[in-house]
């Protein structure tokens, strides 16, 4: 197909991506829209998502029935301490290597997929962290004198845990969202095991919605999504992410655009709105982070007039309940913070301002009892600390 599209068919593409690709994803996968949302619009945006769960969560094979939907090549490997660049990338080609030739067979191999999924990431090693930088972040593989352009369209890592170790940490930022993906619940579960049955069966009905070059040609019209209108809130938004200490980088501000433009091609729209910044909830680097971070989001993106809503994307709709336990481990956490830095007057600005957002999402507690116990020790915490209730 040609390189550049029209408006309408650029738009038509973002529909089509939604109502023929992911919509029946949500449907083969019982509790999982949210993760589905996300590699959707990281699809879309053409960045890459990490996924934090435990194992059996279905991370790898929703990847792989994205594959199927858009008839995609998918890498899939599991990375150990031990992974060697070969097992990723391919080994070098024997027949160029009697020629004097360094030359990687890259057949079946992560080079030539157009999805990839990295299972336990974090294990990756230092062999091969320096061609998975590049990777995610240009695109291109690279090997001695070898130097070739992907075909990628987007990189899944997934792991339990989240990274401990310094020098995992440009690892980690190369994927600009992160989402939580768990087991579904009890209640559900009956929902799980027959859509799970279909699924091993092979009994899905499976069409192809959308192609590679679909995508990649979706990708090329970001540039031509408006941005300007929204500029001036989306700057207020990062600064007041960054008073609440959640570091936010300049390169990382800017790649996010890509993301948020993402959200209003998949709404079917050419101009980006407030409503588009749902997708900052997913940058945190943290567990501790998610409350501030979805308290500042959720401000903002429902400060836009009614139309607006209504054309949103269906994660900037509606508030997301807060997790009591989460809610109970951040308190406690900003509690002990003020004991170890109270002597230092910066600090004590950001514990206040992370104390007055989490208090703002107690209210949105379902549980009466739960948001009575919450807000009474919120009112606790601003009275030893001198704030205004």
């Amino acid at each position: 197909m040609t390189t550049e599209l029209s408006s309408a068919a650029a738009t038509d593409i973002g529909r089509k991506l939604v109502t023929e690709v992911l919509m029946p994803l949500k449907a083969a996968f019982v509790g999982k829209d949210e993760v589905i949302d996300l590699l959707g619009v990281c699809l879309a945006g053409g960045e890459n998502l990490f996924i934090l769960g435990p194992p059996g969560t279905a991370k790898s094979a929703l990847v792989q029935e994205l594959g199927r939907r858009i008839e995609g090549r998918v890498f899939d490997y599991l990375l150990t301490r031990f992974t060697e660049p070969n097992e990723l990338f391919g080994p070098f080609d024997i027949r160029k290597l009697r020629e004097g030739e360094l030359i990687t067979n890259t057949e079946g191999m992560l080079p030539e997929a157009s999805l990839v999924f990295l299972d336990e990431l974090l294990n990756a090693n230092s062999a091969i962290l320096n061609s998975l930088l590049m990777v995610l972040n240009e695109r291109v593989f690279r090997r001695g004198r070898e130097t070739r352009k992907l075909p990628l369209l987007m990189v899944v890592g997934a792991s339990n845990r989240l990274p401990e170790d310094d020098a995992l940490a440009a690892l980690f930022d190369r994927f600009l969202l992160r989402v939580q993906c768990d087991n579904v619940g009890d209640d559900r579960l009956a929902d799980v095991l027959g859509a799970g049955w279909l699924l091993e069966a092979g009994q899905l009905e499976r069409r192809v919605g959308l192609t590679v070059d679909d995508l990649r040609a979706l990708q090329r019209q970001l540039s031509d999504v408006d941005m300007v209108a929204l500029r001036p809130k989306y700057v207020e938004l990062v600064r007041n992410l960054r008073k609440a200490g959640i570091p936010v980088s300049d390169r990382r501000a800017v790649k996010l655009q890509r993301l948020v433009a993402a959200s209003a091609l998949l709404c079917g729209r050419r101009q980006a709105n407030a409503t588009d910044l749902w997708v900052l909830r997913y940058i945190w680097d943290a567990d501790e982070q998610r409350e501030v971070i979805a308290a500042l989001v959720d401000r903002t993106v429902e400060q836009v007039e009614p139309e607006a809503q209504a054309a949103s994307h269906p994660r900037a709709r509606g508030r997301n309940a807060p997790d009591p336990e989460e809610l109970a481990r951040d308190l406690a956490r900003l509690e002990g913070r003020w004991s170890a830095d109270g002597h230092n007057d910066v600090d004590r600005a950001v514990l206040r301002d992370q104390l007055s957002l989490l208090a703002g999402r107690c209210q949105w507690l379902p549980d009466a009892q739960q948001r009575t116990f919450f807000e009474q020790r919120v009112e606790s915490l601003w009275q030893q600390w001198g704030g205004v209730s």
